[in-house]
């Protein structure tokens, strides 16, 4: 079905093409002259315009031009009479898609609106294609070259041109979406539909219908069919983000989909077909779902093919300058800011936090930091809860007195007090050198490296090897 606008001064043809395209499932506006048709162009826009050429006032050559320039996608097909064929084809050549002659047979109109709407659907379909492809969706958009990111990137490579179902875990804000897109993106199906499904936010119902699309008047405000999102992405791919919200309803309408590749919209009992590939992910722990019977097992084992766990930031807090920086351009063009860098003292904050919330809650604290931050260096002074508190232990140089504290208090001052002096002294005894420093404590040097962050180690110059 399509949104038709039929613009012609003649009241008979307006009323007979009007049903004849009703007939056909469309929703017809009509407009008896130019002046007319625009302001119904201006409350929606119209997939075809269908206009008479010759018309009292503006003409439909102008309506042409109009048209074109408010909605570009939309598609203008023109009303003729025998002796004006040469200004049909000249309309042609300035932007419309076809011509249909007077007098003419409702055939012949069914034919031609059949094939405006198909070509209105690939000029929506490529650019929302293009709007994809024209954001940076690829690698580029996950920061961080830490060993664990660069084994997510590894799996990456390998699966991103297959039709394999990918399961996608980690924590809450560590960046399962840009997981998810840098597969679908950086492969053969970049040039595929993407479709994001926020399984959590809609209820059973509603994301049934959003899922698989309904018929007209499969539910009381059912009043057309609907499209589906895996109709919508047949040939691509469907992210699924918290497939564990999924009902056992669903589940089982999503494994017949993934082992026969046919589904029912709402309401109808024929089946389609559809190709896509899905990529799931939770923040769960789906084998405890299964194990509880929450979560089917057969469906289970079909999304997790292959699985990508995206680290929380605190297991790559090496990956925290890189983010900094990412944030510090994209915030700078945001408030009109010019702020050059973060301090080592302020990193080394950032370094020590847990960052529960990952690399979403870095992001929200850097922008909140922003907002206070008038100078062009980022320190730890301009730092916002909860980095300011942890800023303040930080500076703490002696152990309270541990009776003063319960005792997981007492016990991580302790383990605070003595991290640090370890690797100061060892450091010392080292001359700076990292490498031979991590050799004699017997800790892998990148294991080494993010432990003298953690516990603020005070030394002014280090060296690699």
């Amino acid at each position: 079905m399509a949104t038709i606008l039929l613009v012609d001064d003649e009241k008979r043809i307006r009323e007979g093409v009007s049903r004849a395209l009703k007939a056909m499932g469309h929703d017809v506006a009509t407009a008896a002259d130019g002046a007319e048709a625009l302001d119904t162009m201006a409350e929606r826009e119209p997939d075809v315009v269908i206009t008479d050429l010759f018309m009292p006032g503006m003409d439909g050559m102008q309506l042409l031009a109009a048209a074109k320039e408010r909605h570009p996608r939309s598609v203008v097909i023109i009303f003729t009479g025998r002796g004006t064929i040469e200004s049909a084809v000249s309309a042609i050549k300035d932007g419309a898609f076809d011509y249909i002659t007077k007098p003419f047979n409702l055939d012949a109109v069914e034919v031609v609106v059949n094939r405006a709407v198909a070509h209105r659907k690939l000029l929506v379909e490529n650019a929302s294609l293009k709007d994809q492809i024209g954001r940076a969706n690829s690698y580029e958009n996950i920061i961080g070259g830490s060993e664990t990111m660069r084994d997510v990137y590894r799996v990456i490579d390998r699966i991103k041109d297959t039709w394999t179902n990918v399961l996608v875990t980690g924590e809450s804000g560590s960046g399962k979406e840009l997981v998810a897109r840098a597969v679908h993106f950086s492969g053969a199906f970049k040039h595929k539909p993407f479709v994001t499904v926020d399984c959590a936010s809609l209820s059973e119902n509603l994301l049934e219908s959003e899922l698989f699309g309904h018929v007209k008047g499969a539910f009381t405000s059912a009043h057309r069919d609907k499209t589906g999102y895996f109709e919508t992405a047949d040939g691509g791919t469907v992210f699924l983000d918290e497939i564990a919200e999924f009902s056992s309803h669903l589940q089982t309408r999503l494994l017949r989909v993934i082992q026969e590749g046919e589904f029912s919209r709402v309401g109808e009992t024929a089946s389609r077909r559809v190709k896509v590939r899905i990529i799931a992910a939770t923040n769960r722990n789906l084998e405890q779902a299964v194990r509880s019977g929450a979560f089917r097992e057969d469906l289970f084992y079909r999304l997790n093919v292959i699985s990508i766990n995206v680290p929380p930031l605190r297991k790559r807090i090496e990956d925290i300058p890189d983010l900094v920086e990412f944030f510090l351009s994209k915030f700078n063009k945001k408030f009109g800011k010019n702020i050059s860098s973060v301090s080592s003292d302020a990193l080394a904050v950032f370094a020590e936090y847990d960052w529960p919330g990952n690399v979403r809650e870095l992001e929200n604290l850097m922008e909140r930091t922003f907002i206070f931050c008038d100078d062009d260096v980022m320190r730890v002074h301009h730092l916002q809860e909860p980095l300011k508190t942890i800023a303040g232990l930080a500076k703490t140089e002696a152990v309270p007195d541990l009776t003063d504290l319960n005792y997981k208090d007492a016990k991580e001052a302790v383990i605070r007090r003595f991290g640090r002096e370890y690797f100061e002294e060892l450091l010392e005894k080292c001359e700076g050198n990292i490498s031979e420093a991590a050799r004699r404590s017997g800790i892998d040097r990148g294991c080494f490296y993010r432990l003298i962050k953690k516990f603020n180690v005070d030394k002014p110059e280090y060296t690699q090897e």
